[in-house]
């Protein structure tokens, strides 16, 4: 935004001016941290007041402060200081509740060059005054000129996508999920915490009395909760799968054990849960700042993908996607150029897949290769490299061209931009839940709501 002032000696009486703003969560969270003022009534997923449900409420003195950015920013200006504000609140202010924030100049003093102005803030919606006042400021003498986008930006770690997938999954049925092997406690407690949100009913399988002793370690309550006893991993594993045949378990998920342990019985050609699909690994990604989810494919399980293994990970993720309330998912083939270069074979491949997605051969989603990781995210970036597409700079999923690129672009998602995963396997006949070892609550609990929400739509339930 271009800011000009207006001098002391530009300003009359009956001059105006007023700016807009759409307060949201994120502002409410920025206000908190800053001004050290963590009153539950102004956090979005807080009661307050204990009735049962989150305010989100507007601080009065961050409403206030709104005023003074009209006053810094357009009315006088910058080069403007406070001398004295008076307030009244006559409303209150709610996160996603759009405002307007007006002042008038009243008065001039010439001697100390004060000027005094009439402040309001208005509620968009219904036009109801929120906040009347007045300001009495030392107005700027000299003009002042700047461009206040030069202000670094601030980001809310805050993992609103998952909260929205914990929020769609909750009223489900809650998802029979055999646990393989939950004898430690990320393991169990993930487990534990997805059962207390109503997103999985586990059945724990593993060495009871190892199961038994991290719950009491960790002052956990097993009650209710089916433990079957298969001491030995791959023993466990198998018996997961067969807990899915026999139609009591609608989902896998991983515990203390090596994934390669997990995936065998899965795999298994007579006796596991293939559906004619090859088994990839998805990573859902809730990036903050970042205005959707992204999926990151395949990561954990197809090292060095060939074509044909290329078209059933796109397929898979779209389809999870589509899960997750993604009508048409935009799906960017990643490479490390926009064109097609026969020297680097993922660009072909990334041709090759967007023209059988044309074909129909890859349904559901639109798909877009060969991008460059940029083009694939960034609008600005895809219009300096001249691509027009539905898809450039706004990938739903990103495709990556092996497992060793994918790994690390998740990782890096996680560790630099504080990114929160959810880890799902495609293409078996039930969701296998995949997390690390070194995953948080969060993430298991996402990877939880993500299994949840694909079960529900290919089976048709709803909340």
């Amino acid at each position: 935004m271009h800011i000009e002032n207006r001098t002391f000696d530009e300003l009359k009486e009956g001059d105006s001016a007023e700016l807009r703003r759409l307060v949201t969560a994120d502002d409410l969270l920025a206000y908190a941290n800053v001004s050290g003022n963590h009153n539950p009534l102004h956090i979005f997923d807080e009661d307050g007041d204990g009735d049962g449900r989150p305010e989100a409420m507007a601080p009065g003195s961050f409403i206030a402060a709104l005023v003074g950015a009209v006053l810094g920013n357009v009315l006088p200006g910058a080069g403007t200081l406070y001398r004295a504000q008076s307030w009244v609140f006559h409303a209150r202010i709610f996160a996603d509740d759009e405002i307007v924030m007006r002042v008038t100049v009243t008065g001039k003093n010439e001697q100390d060059t004060t000027v005094t102005l009439a402040t309001e803030v208005r509620r968009v919606a219904d036009d109801a005054l929120v906040l009347s006042g007045v300001a009495e400021v030392l107005a700027p003498r000299r003009k002042v000129e700047y461009d206040s986008h030069d202000l670094p930006g601030l980001i809310v770690q805050r993992h609103r996508h998952f909260e929205k997938f914990l929020k769609k999954a909750e009223p489900l049925p809650a998802l029979k999920t055999a646990v393989v092997c939950p004898d430690e406690p990320n393991a169990l407690g993930g487990a534990l915490k997805a059962r207390a949100h109503t997103l999985i009913e586990p059945i724990l399988i593993g060495a009871p009395d190892k199961i038994a002793e991290v719950a009491r370690a960790m002052g956990a309550s097993l009650d209710g909760i089916e433990i079957v006893e298969e001491p030995l991993e791959r023993n466990a594993a198998r018996r997961a799968v067969e807990l899915v045949h026999e139609g009591r378990a609608q989902a896998i998920m991983k515990g203390h054990l090596h994934t390669d342990m997990l995936l065998r019985p899965i795999l298994d050609k007579q006796t596991g849960l293939r559906m004619g699909r090859r088994f990839t690994h998805i990573f859902v990604m809730d990036v903050p700042g970042y205005p959707h989810p992204l999926l990151v494919t395949d990561a954990a399980i197809n090292i060095a993908p060939d074509l044909k293994t290329k078209v059933d990970i796109t397929q898979n993720a779209i389809d999870l996607a589509i899960s997750l309330g993604m009508e048409q998912p935009k799906v960017g083939v990643l490479s490390a150029t926009e064109t097609v270069n026969p020297d680097i074979p993922s660009s072909i491949d990334a041709a090759l897949l967007s023209k059988m997605a044309d074909r129909g051969q890859i349904i559901g989603g639109l798909v877009e290769g060969p991008l460059a990781m940029d083009n694939a995210v960034d609008i600005a970036a895809a219009r300096t490299k001249g691509i027009t597409s539905a898809v450039a700079g706004h990938a739903d999923i990103l495709v990556a061209p092996n497992l060793d690129a994918g790994n690390m672009l998740a990782k890096q998602l996680t560790y630099i931009s504080h990114a929160e995963a959810a880890g799902v396997v495609m293409g078996a006949r039930v969701p296998v839940i995949l997390n690390s070892r070194a995953d948080d609550d969060m993430s298991r609990l996402a990877s939880c709501a993500v299994a949840a929400l694909h079960h529900a739509r290919i089976n048709g339930i709803t909340g």
